[in-house]
């Protein structure tokens, strides 16, 4: 299985990845690390990415979870999988990529957002991913969860709904 942990920046989904990977033993990726260094400085300049932009990004995070799934590995990795359009280049990983959606407030998350330092995503991009935002269709394999909810209440949620008991080390 491979997980995307997925939503607006801000949502947690880096925390909640993480999470998930640290108690099941899963490989893990950031997103973020697949950005072309020009796609961050447009980001960090208050520019949004396009799908011209986004769909090298995208194709490489699908290639690192064919790879995972090559090797019969199960991964989890943080991205923003704003559309569906997105999420199906994702799912083009194979039949076992499985969206976790971060959903929630905007308000919350804008918070969140000015709160953060050191992140080249700049607060004032929210608005426009929120507006490209689709959420989860009914017929698009995967989860929604508040994002208001604790971290460590999001990845335990995950792993009950997947049916995954933490990693046992040892």
């Amino acid at each position: 299985m491979q997980l995307v942990v997925m939503g607006v920046s801000g949502c947690g989904k880096s925390t909640v990845a993480a999470l998930i990977a640290s108690r099941t033993g899963w490989a893990l990726a950031e997103g973020d690390d697949f950005h072309a260094a020009s796609s961050i400085a447009r980001m960090a300049a208050g520019s949004p990415l396009d799908d011209t932009t986004r769909t090298p990004w995208l194709t490489a995070i699908a290639g690192w979870l064919t790879e995972r799934a090559a090797d019969g590995e199960c991964a989890v990795v943080s991205c923003s999988a704003l559309t569906r359009a997105y999420r199906d280049v994702l799912r083009g990983a194979g039949p076992d990529v499985q969206m976790v959606h971060l959903a929630g407030p905007y308000d919350l998350v804008a918070r969140r957002l000015a709160a953060r330092h050191g992140h080249f995503m700049p607060p004032q991009l929210l608005a426009s991913q929120y507006a490209v935002l689709e959420p989860l269709a009914p017929d698009e394999p995967g989860i929604t969860l508040n994002l208001e909810a604790t971290p460590g209440h999001l990845t335990d949620e995950v792993l009950r709904i997947f049916h995954f008991p933490p990693h046992s080390a040892g």
